[in-house]
């Protein structure tokens, strides 16, 4: 007989991960499939903002805005390890915006959101400050406001194991094949996208967050044949060599009157991004395009002394967002707010998401929650905005008292590596150092500090299982990783499962 749950959630995103969450946090019994690695798509190639969008402002937003900068905060507290206070700098570029419609913006962008942890706006002479040292000469005054930067793939993952940790069963490269409708649920073929083994489950309910698949999904599995939802969007990166000492990141305009940003990315380097054009064909196959790479290195080019060149470039990536279509005339216009939309019939409903953004993931989540208890009835209130995510069970501004005390306890490991552990783990960091003394204890060394221990607990409790898992998304250092490295890795990972296996039977 087929399991059967309250809800069934199709995609492993933020927004999948974020409902299965809060659902199973309410006493809903809860299933999740993902058909590749948790936050493989659309989650894992943001610009790694928690941002209010100041630029959503130009476009009359202010709800969208007002919900993304509460949220800020909220999720600021929520993951304290993963998550950072982030100050940007925004140089005033004559012949662009004038410097009073930048100031007006920034002070709603201060006061629409009820800021209290966040340090407010202030006016930079870039002649004297720090900023003002790599930048042209020709900028002389800024301003410089606060956002926070994300490792948004491992938001994903936390959100998901604390949706297990509350009941919820998730499961990864596990594709929905069809779903039919019966009397009064879903009946839902679902096909692991490895081996093929077929699992049958029902559900009272579908949550369609298939994120750039979510019209795929309503076409091939539900029915809905002629499905256009979303507008897919291209954004690209790139990443280059650390151009500036300093912490703070750049907002910078340009000519088009679009926006890219230069961030401090994994402590070498600066990733600089994102663009918007408008994308067809497999979201899964994305690459940046030549003209994308020219307009990133032009476009940083008119602002740092130090030209950007395709010399200095050492990664690039590039993901699909699903933006709700509302008929925009241009991609940086299109809405970046969600949409919730229920199809189906009493007996058996399937609630779609359409849009969205990192930032305000768990707002949607409650949202889309509010609509399941209308198709299956109530359980538990609404209990994520205090909450924490695995790891992140400290204050706000604790953080540089727990790197101290988790070097103090593991003084073998060494500062930069160390901070890692601590950014990317929080207090989860001691499940795989234990009662480690010295390197040799942690098991193999792969390089650049990731070893062994490490590595088992991310297969055994976050479902990595390719060294891409690993490296691209758990732990970032992909970047860093030789090919002889990744090799290794993935032979460690395949012997591990064998043996995994072997005492499973």
């Amino acid at each position: 007989m087929s399991k059967f749950y309250d809800v069934f959630v199709v995609g492993g995103g933020i927004n999948g991960c974020g409902v299965a969450r809060d659902a199973a946090g309410r006493g809903y019994s809860v299933g999740l499939a993902e058909m590749n690695d948790l936050g493989s798509g659309t989650s894992s190639w943001s610009t790694k903002l928690i941002h209010g969008g100041l630029r959503y402002l130009e476009h009359f937003e202010f709800r969208l805005v007002r919900e993304a900068l509460i949220e800020r905060e909220v999720l600021l507290k929520m993951a304290p390890h993963i998550i950072r206070p982030m100050r940007f700098v925004l140089p005033y570029h004559n012949g662009m915006r004038p410097a009073w419609l930048l100031r007006l913006g920034l002070f709603l962008y201060d006061h629409l959101g009820g800021r209290k942890i966040l340090p407010g706006t202030r006016v930079l002479d870039l002649a004297s400050d720090q900023a003002g040292e790599v930048l042209r000469t020709q900028f002389t005054k800024a301003f410089e406001y606060s956002d926070c930067c994300v490792n948004d793939a491992r938001l994903v993952v936390l959100n998901a194991m604390d949706a297990r940790d509350k009941g919820a069963e998730i499961f990864t490269r596990t594709k929905l094949i069809s779903a039919r409708k019966s009397a009064d649920a879903w009946t839902l073929q679902l096909q692991a996208t490895e081996s093929g083994a077929m699992r049958e489950v029902s559900a009272r309910l579908i949550v369609n967050a298939g994120g750039p698949w979510v019209d795929e999904i309503l076409r091939s599995a539900a029915g809905a044949n002629k499905a256009i939802n979303v507008r897919l969007v291209q954004g690209s990166h790139i990443v280059i060599r650390r151009k500036f000492d300093h912490p703070k990141a750049y907002f910078f305009q340009n000519s088009d009157e679009r926006i890219f940003f230069a961030i401090p990315y994994e402590q070498d380097y600066t990733l600089i991004g994102t663009t918007d054009r408008d994308f067809e064909g497999d979201p899964s196959k994305a690459t940046i395009a030549e003209d994308e790479i020219s307009y990133l290195c032009e476009g940083a080019s008119q602002y740092f002394k130090a030209p950007v060149t395709r010399d200095d470039i050492v990664w690039t990536f590039s993901g699909v967002r699903p933006l709700y279509d509302d008929g925009a005339s241009k991609a940086q216009e299109a809405t970046r707010d969600y949409v919730l939309r229920t199809d189906g019939d009493n007996s058996a409903r399937i609630i779609n998401v359409f849009g969205g953004k990192i930032t305000t993931y768990r707002r949607l989540a409650e949202a889309l929650l509010g609509k399941i208890e209308d198709a299956i009835g109530a359980r538990g209130a609404p209990w994520t905005r205090n909450s924490a995510l695995p790891g992140g069970e400290f204050d706000v501004g604790e953080f540089e008292d727990l790197l101290a005390k988790v070097g103090a306890r593991y003084p073998f490991l060494d500062a930069t590596n160390c901070e890692r552990l601590v950014r990317a783990y929080g207090l989860k960091c001691h499940e795989f150092l234990g009662a480690a003394k010295s390197h040799e204890d942690l098991g193999e060394h792969f390089g650049h500090g990731l070893t062994g221990s490490e590595v088992r607990y991310l297969m055994s409790e976050e479902w990595a299982w390719t060294s891409a898992d690993v490296l691209w998304r758990r732990s970032k250092l992909g970047i860093r990783f030789s090919q002889e490295q990744t090799d290794r890795l993935e032979t460690y990972m395949h012997e591990y499962k064998q043996l995994q296996n072997l005492a499973a039977e």
